[in-house]
């Protein structure tokens, strides 16, 4: 077998970002897109600073997170480990770009130019390629050239014409490239010699971009060192590019598919179980579907090939994005058929389905490895949660409105307020997770700000509002009202929060700062994070 790979001499790199360069001119991207970057990573306080030059770039995972989300089948990984992107078929929908923990995938709609735009450079005009537009591209290893050394009986990362631009560049020889599966290739010599390690392996990506940080004779207290935490105020000085930022593609649209998406099922389910109770309603199931269709229109609107929108069926057997556009091409006839001739039977399997629909929600959120305040855990009981709640508070407001909901109206007040005391307890153990886990420092800030929202708008109003007007029949309805639309809108609210503003993803970290001169390895960097607590209880409110 072969396995190629790249390392990394953190000893060697002199922070000159030609390989950064010989990458932009091999592959033609533009200003806006670095396949290769070499960061500035800066550690500690004066006088005791340390400072590393750590070139990234797609780590060509064993497990690419990216494929595993990829809803069209665009991101495949080759036998030889190298992982790719289709153009033809991406669907520019930006999954992998927040799934992936490395931040190496990047996505630009229009044509950018160095200078601007009407100040396009000749080469810039001849080697514009429009279909990258609007989908995901990377780093390929330059796949390309190392295919071009095998046809003509070459070695990739021993002859210059088989190996990656910014191998063949680089002035420090820090960069190599080579047969990981080969004991006798450069690389796997190379990692035999020297103690290494790879970037946020304990995500379980098994990335094949390895970091030497010295001699494997030297340092003897660097496993020490290595058990440390990270230092919370680590990389003060320099971190921008470094930390954790906000990813860029997921916006209020994104968001919206969690919005509508997320309270429509709820609705629904609420709808069937009036159904049963006093007759289906006709006007409430249609609404119910109308906002699940809102949700997967705006999601339409997002990606970057519209056109191409249909792709998005072509991997169930991995993507939950495929998963829920293939429940979604379920729900909607059944749900209809269920309106249209008000069968029981429908509208129960109808629900089962948008359950099911809300469910492929949270796990969407939690298989985006790269933005760790949606890959947690909790995160799927939350968006579930989340959705039943406000299915709940909309079908109470629903029997404000319409008199023939109007004898529910006591019941959905009782299960509007027991769901949201079970929003806040999911809420609670995902915060506690964040905690126990650790995460971006800014991520948990936004959280934390939006908690007595949470809190005091979808539970304390709810549960006073709904109390009330069982006690005092004569603000009843408005009572009720107030009590479904708080449920429902925290809810809303907590969601775009969560997509909008808490969508922090992993930044960059290293596990050992490197060997510099007759030194020893230093200790952890991870700028920007607020570490796992490991002992006494967790703070759920932060």
């Amino acid at each position: 077998m072969t396995r190629w790979v790249m390392i990394a001499d953190l000893e060697r790199c002199v922070g000159c970002q030609t390989c950064t360069a010989a990458c932009k001119h091999t592959n033609a991207t533009s200003p806006a897109v670095q396949w290769r970057r070499v960061l500035d990573v800066e550690a500690g306080s004066y006088p005791a600073v340390s400072r590393t030059y750590v070139p990234v770039g797609c780590q060509h995972c064993e497990d690419p997170p990216c494929m595993a989300v990829c809803p069209s089948t665009a991101t495949r990984k080759r036998a030889d480990g190298i992982v790719t992107i289709d153009y033809d078929i991406c669907i520019g929908c930006a999954y992998c770009d927040v799934a992936c923990p490395y931040q190496a995938r990047f996505k630009i709609d229009a044509a950018d130019y160095a200078y601007g735009a009407g100040r396009q450079m000749l080469h810039e005009a001849e080697r514009e390629d429009p279909a990258r537009f609007g989908v995901a591209q990377k780093c390929t290893f330059c796949a390309d050239r190392i295919d071009f050394g095998l046809e003509n009986g070459v070695t990739p990362g021993v002859d210059p014409r088989a190996t990656p631009a910014c191998a063949n560049a680089c002035i420090a020889s820090a960069l190599h490239f080579g047969d990981l599966d080969d004991s006798s290739s450069n690389v796997s010599k190379l990692l035999k010699e020297h103690r290494h390690f790879r970037m946020h392996e304990e995500i379980g990506t098994g990335p094949g971009f390895y970091y030497l940080y010295a001699h494997a004779g030297s340092s003897p207290d660097a496993e020490e060192l290595r058990q440390q935490p990270a230092p919370v105020t680590s990389s003060r000085i320099r971190s921008r590019g470094v930390e954790p930022w906000h990813q860029k593609h997921w916006d209020w649209k994104a968001a919206g598919n969690f919005l509508t998406g997320g309270a429509g099922p709820g609705l629904f389910a609420a709808a069937a179980v009036a159904a049963v109770a006093v007759g289906p309603s006709i006007h409430l199931g249609l609404l119910a579907m109308a906002l699940i269709g809102i949700g997967l229109l705006l999601v339409v609107m997002k990606i970057g090939r519209p056109f191409r929108a249909a792709s998005v069926l072509r991997q169930p057997q991995r993507s939950w994005m495929a998963r829920e556009a293939w429940v979604a091409m379920a729900f909607f006839p059944v749900a209809l058929a269920a309106v249209w001739t008000g069968m029981m039977v429908l509208w129960l399997a109808a629900a089962a389905l948008a359950l099911l629909f809300l469910f492929c929600q949270g796990m969407i959120l939690r298989e985006a490895k790269g933005i760790p305040a949606w890959r947690a855990g909790p995160i799927v009981p939350l968006i579930v949660a989340t959705g039943l709640t406000e299915g709940a508070g909309l079908f109470l407001a629903a029997c404000v409105v319409m008199p023939a909901l109007a004898p529910l109206a006591r019941g959905a007040a009782v299960a509007t307020v027991a769901l949201a005391a079970a929003r806040t307890l999911a809420w609670i153990v995902y915060r506690n997770a964040l905690a126990r886990d650790g995460a971006p420092t800014r991520a948990l800030v936004v959280l934390d700000d939006y908690r007595p929202w949470l809190l005091i708008g979808g539970l304390f109003v709810p549960a006073v509002a709904a109390t009330a007007a069982m006690l005092v029949q004569a603000f009843a309805a408005p009572l009720f009202l107030v009590a479904g639309l708080a449920a429902a809108t925290a809810g809303l609210g907590f969601k775009f929060t969560l997509i909008t503003r808490a969508g922090y993803n992993q930044g960059f970290a290293l596990s050992h700062t490197p060997v510099r001169g007759a030194g020893h390895a230093g200790p952890p960097v991870k700028p920007g994070w607020t570490p796992a607590i490991t002992t006494g209880s967790l703070p759920w409110s932060g």
